[in-house]
């Protein structure tokens, strides 16, 4: 079993910046590929960007690319999401999820294991 547990969203004003972290626990996923998705009310679960945990590389969704950036230190066991200029449409629920392909894949379904999500609400 694989724990995951993300934090650091809340209010934020347009055009401000948040960092949200993925914290992950119990079985070893040192060949994991770690990802956020985020979904709004109403909204179908859309990729952001995921990262090989044993590696370097990372993709992003296009919609996102350039405003939002994914990092991680294994040392903590963490994934981050770095978000600049926020958008009223970005706010949603951001979850992490954790799968052992041997590729980054974009497709939820390529993902076993999801944290709860934690809420990020931009105000215009």
């Amino acid at each position: 079993q694989v724990q995951l547990v993300e934090s650091g969203g809340r209010l934020v004003q347009a055009g401000g910046s948040l960092r949200l972290s993925c914290a992950a626990s119990g079985r070893t996923f040192s060949a994991a590929n770690i990802g956020w998705f985020r979904q709004a009310p109403a909204k179908e679960r859309e990729f952001l960007a995921a990262i090989r945990w044993s590696g370097s590389t990372t993709t992003h969704a296009d919609s996102v690319k350039g405003r939002f950036t994914i990092s991680r230190d294994n040392a903590r066991n963490t994934v981050y999401l770095r978000m600049n200029s926020l958008e009223p449409d970005d706010t949603a629920v951001y979850l992490c999820a954790a799968g052992s392909r041997d590729y980054l894949s974009k497709n939820r379904t390529a993902y076993d294991y999801w944290g709860q999500g934690t809420q990020v609400t931009v105000s215009s």
